[in-house]
């Protein structure tokens, strides 16, 4: 039933590509260079777009004529065999680029042209085919075009400007300010932060200030604006209260009015823009009033601006609260706050249910419909519309196995009279443009919870060829990054909340969405469920969770129209989980044809790529990461349309075909913990490539030495390790890494070499002054150097972007570098700098402001440094919040007098270390072991955790923990290996969650919980 409401121009998204492709030059030049007949596309362009007229409909019809379903596949297939034949010219003029200067180089100055014969018969050959299977797909979409009246398919409303018409779109009502919901649950904080908003003055005196609530369909934010707006706490707060509800018809004129309407409890006669400006204005005027304007979609500035302009005469603290679903739309309108709103978490879902499910106790709430109530609740994943709509249609169900059945039914099988959450979510899809409607649909191949990565992502978009730009001024993957970013602002996308922040998920219901819009296009085959493969599945992921093992496809299964084939684990990771192929590599390669993406990444019985892999010339993306793999067949250097090639962690794989450089399109090589002993020659040619290799190890031959990395664009990280390899400091000069400038994590590694000689030391020195990184690197770690000098290029400004910088282990560097001048160095961590005695003004570089944005310093086994001198320094380290020490037993003092923002101090086994600890006012946690004659003279209000032990520790540092333990907030101490404590137990505050004390007086142990 919901494909009936949201598949409409899902279809139309494909036809328009298509047509797109059809008169691109490419494809027309291909045509007049080949002498081919040009009429042919033209014709098949207009046959195209007369599908295309009446595909809405077609679309809405198939749910109830069975016909028009067959009509509707014919016609799909139909359209991606047109695909075919159009991405096997750009295969053949791909394939020509290499094959032409390979002649060019061979036969200059030959005017011999037997080497070209058997190219012009192949080109002959190809040209027929092209023609013949043309001819074929322009006969069936004839065949088809022609049953448009039998079928009664009519031509929508709006084709041809640009906008389609949905009849069947359902229109949301409109809100008022009264309350629907006497409760609302699970939103007191929200409701806390709102009304704090509306009563502070906290936006710096703006007469003005907006907040935008945002968040998908059905998570409640029109319901939450109606519960603050009649807070009686707030009703003295303003002259003047009004209610708006906008919808996605903005109007200016019309919105304008509406407001002066609410304002003034009355009808509007205006006629034009300048009166109910003229009198919205004068109803405003030094008066101080609170505005909601419901469910906005405009993104267009200037209509904003116009709305707002009679806005701006009311008085001081002002406050206009808009909701809406996209992040763009909080951006347009200015908001000086935006709250994200979330989904509902654990008892507030059961609540909000049952108030529904069980209303004036009928049905009675027994146990058994709690338990079905309770799995209920998790497949409405948080979504207040779901919860509310699906505990009402429960109501109206008095039998137990009427609630199973509801159980069991997906949201998307109710009836539109019963459910407003299809016509909440269509209403977002509705909305979204038709190039953005395929990306979405596409994400069908990902299960529930998926955890996906922004890049990976767009990268699946690319080789699908969905990433298409009319003025061509964008790279793929800026578009890509374009349509994710618009996706993610409209709610369709949420960043996890457990990985890092390239990581998404999509809501349950939004997942659910992306099933029904792209039909049986998309087919996720989930291994410990079988369910045959529909004979119209393009796309196809294999769910490898339980049963981690791929058995292989039905017989009626149709492979060859395959366009997609890859694994998806609950994690997005795998977690080094691998799975494993039952059907032989050689039958599984032989199975597909058509494929746009192949991944057998994780795949434990690869080991070998199949010569047959140079047969899949529609390939654009191939991931054979994680797998065993000893080589890569040169038949995959024929794959001209290959964008993205993959071999991750391949650990057997040490060099790469040589003819890799014919690969014309290739934009992407990721080589991360694969360490290549060879770079295949003439990669610098692939001017969009991008190479991501994690590691990479000097060579004393020149064949594998560093200066293969010359030609490679480089991104991304890179770990360049035994540079003592490198007997010509000239040889690093030539890798150039000052260009790299996508390279924004460097290591340098040195092998360990006990006692380098004088002249070893300074080639050294010279290879580090050549491996200059780019002005862009963001981090840099420099290992096991044995030069006496740091680098020049550390002295500088050329680092500028560095927030985290690693020194491990120079052993014979006896000076400093100025690194407290990196204006965004964030994280510095020094370790084994034993050639280190005192860290003095040239470590800061500057006598009044230095380490400006230094948030965690970290210094090891410094076996040789006694001095720090702070004192003669001011303003340093002003941001810094953890401070770490450990193993520097010679070092003496001091430490800085005041570090205003520390949170974590850390001294351990700094034995002769004898100092005033920090002012540190905001420090929750401290940890002091084995060390010298540190005092603390202030009592650490904020303090957390403690942990304290040693033999050594002063005793009036043991009288104070003694205070610090009664008269602070802690909750956490631990005490080792200090016999000499005597702290009584009637010292412990109640805030105290966890003691542990061993190797002590008293040598035991307690826990205990709040």
């Amino acid at each position: 039933m919901v494909l009936e409401l949201v598949g409409g121009a899902l279809l139309s998204v494909f036809l328009e590509v298509a047509i797109d492709r059809l008169a691109s030059r490419q494809v027309v030049d291909f045509f007049r260079g080949r002498k081919l007949d040009q009429t042919l596309l033209s014709k098949l362009g207009i046959k195209l777009q007369s599908i295309d007229a009446v595909a809405d409909d077609a679309e809405q019809k198939q749910f109830k004529d069975a016909r028009v379903k067959v009509w509707l596949g014919a016609v799909k297939n139909a359209v991606f065999d047109a695909e075919d034949i159009l991405d096997e010219i750009e295969y053949e003029l791909s394939k020509c680029k290499p094959e032409d200067e390979s002649e060019s180089q061979t036969f200059t100055g030959c005017t011999c042209k037997v080497p070209n014969l058997c190219k012009s018969y192949s080109l002959c050959s190809f040209n027929k085919e092209i023609k013949s299977r043309m001819e074929q797909v322009l006969d069936r979409l004839e065949f088809l075009s022609n049953q448009k009246g039998d079928l009664g398919l009519k031509k929508a409303s709006g084709v041809g400007s640009g906008s389609r018409s949905w009849s069947t779109v359902s229109q949301k009502l409109p809100s008022t300010s009264l309350i629907v919901e006497s409760v609302v649950y699970g939103r007191d904080d929200d409701k806390k932060m709102i009304f704090h908003w509306l009563t502070s003055d906290s936006d710096n005196g703006n007469q003005l200030s907006i907040l935008s609530i945002v968040g998908m369909g059905g998570l409640g934010r029109t319901t939450l604006a109606q519960h603050v707006y009649n807070d009686p706490r707030i009703e003295d707060k303003f002259d003047i209260k009004a209610w708006v509800c906008v919808s996605d018809q903005f109007d200016v004129f019309e919105i304008t009015r509406t407001i002066l309407e609410a304002i003034t409890k009355s009808t509007d006669d205006s006629r034009d823009l300048e009166m109910v400006h003229g009198r919205l204005k004068e109803q405003l005027t030094s008066k101080k009033f609170l505005l909601v304007l419901d469910d906005v979609w405009n993104e267009k500035q200037k209509k904003w601006e116009l709305v707002l302009t009679p806005l701006k005469f009311g008085a001081q603290g002002c406050k206009i609260i808009v909701t809406t679903r996209h992040m763009n739309v909080a951006s347009t309108v200015g908001s000086n706050k935006i709250h994200s709103l979330s989904e509902l978490r654990g008892d507030h879902c059961w609540q909000l249910l049952a108030t529904h499910a069980f209303r004036n106790d009928n049905p009675q709430p027994t146990l058994e419909r709690k338990e079905i109530g309770m799995k209920i609740v998790e497949k409405c994943a948080g979504l207040p519309l779901a919860l509310t709509t699906i505990g009402s249609l429960l109501n109206k169900k008095s039998s137990v196995s009427e609630w199973e059945r509801i159980l069991k039914s997906e949201i998307w099988d109710f009836p539109e009279e019963d459910s407003d959450i299809v016509p909440a979510l269509k209403l977002s899809y509705h909305h979204l443009p038709s190039h953005l409607k395929r990306c979405f649909a596409y994400c069908a191949l990902f299960p529930k919870n998926y955890v996906f990565d922004k890049e990976y992502l767009i990268q699946l978009w690319m080789a699908e060829n969905f990433l298409h730009c009319g003025q061509q001024t964008k790279s793929p993957e800026e578009l890509g990054e374009e349509y994710f970013n618009n996706l993610l602002s409209r709610s369709f996308f949420q960043q996890s909340s457990i990985t890092s922040k390239s990581c998404f998920v999509m809501h349950d219901l939004l997942n659910n969405l992306a099933n029904y819009v792209c039909g049986d296009i998309c087919f996720r085959l989930e291994i410990d469920k079988q369910k045959n493969i529909p004979t119209t599945a393009c796309h196809i992921s294999v769910a490898i969770n339980h049963v981690r093992s791929f058995g292989g496809f039905q017989t009626s299964c149709d492979t060859k129209r395959f366009r997609t084939f890859m694994p998806t684990s609950e994690n997005m990771n795998f977690l080094n989980e691998r799975w494993y192929c039952k059907m032989s590599i050689q039958s599984l390669f032989s199975k597909f044809k058509s494929l746009r993406v192949l991944s057998l990444s994780h795949c434990s019985n690869l080991t070998e790529v199949p010569d047959t892999v140079g047969n899949l010339k529609h390939l654009r993306s191939l991931d054979l990461s994680n797998t065993d793999i000893n080589n890569i067949p040169e038949t995959t250097c024929s794959l001209y349309n290959l964008q993205i090639l993959k071999l991750n962690n391949c650990t057997n794989l040490k060099e790469l075909p040589s003819n890799l450089h014919k690969l014309t399109n290739l934009r992407r090589l990721e080589l991360i913990d694969t360490l290549l002993k060879k770079v295949p020659p003439n990669l610098g040619k692939l001017k969009n490539l991008q190479v991501l290799m994690s590691r990479f190890d000097a060579d004393k031959s020149k064949e594998l030495g560093i200066q293969q990395l010359r030609e490679l664009n480089l991104h991304g990280s890179l770990s360049i390790g035994e540079l003592q390899n490198i007997e010509n400091p000239s040889d690093a000069l030539a890798v150039d890494l000052k260009n790299k400038t996508r390279l924004l994590d460097l290591k340098l590694n040195w092998g360990l070499e006990e006692n380098p000689d004088d002249s070893a030391k300074e080639r050294y020195a010279t290879v580090l002054d050549n491996l200059q990184p780019s002005k862009h690197l963001e981090k840099l770690s420099i290992k096991n150097y044995g030069g006496t000098r740091l680098p020049s290029w550390l002295n500088d400004n050329s680092l500028s972007k560095v927030v985290c910088l690693v020194l491990d282990s120079c052993k014979s560097c006896a000076c400093w570098p100025p690194v407290g001048l990196l204006p965004l160095l964030k994280d510095l961590e020094i370790t084994k700098l034993n050639g280190i005695k005192s860290i003095d003004a040239d470590f800061y570089g500057s006598c009044s402001s230095s380490f400006s944005s230094l948030e965690t310093l970290k210094f090891s086994f410094m076996g040789e440094w006694e001095k720090w001198e702070c004192q003669a320094v001011t303003n340093a380290f002003p941001c810094l919040q953890i401070l770490s020490i450990w193993n520097c037993r010679k070092l003496k003092g001091n430490l800085p007098d005041k570090l205003l923002h520390l949170k974590m101090l850390d001294i351990n086994r700094c034995h002769q270390l004898v100092s005033f600890l920090p002012v540190a006012p905001e420090i929750s946690v401290l940890k002091l072991c084995h060390i010298g004659k540190l005092q603390l003279d202030y009592q650490p209000a904020n303090l957390k955790q403690l942990t304290i032990g040693g033999h050594n520790i002063e005793a009036s540092l043991l009288e104070r923990t003694g205070q610090i333990i009664s008269d602070t907030s802690l909750e956490r101490l631990f005490i080792y290996s200090s016999p000499e404590m005597n702290i009584p137990m009637s010292c412990f505050n109640h805030f105290l969650t966890c003691l542990k004390i061993s190797d002590g007086c008293a040598d035991q142990k307690k826990k205990k919980n709040k």
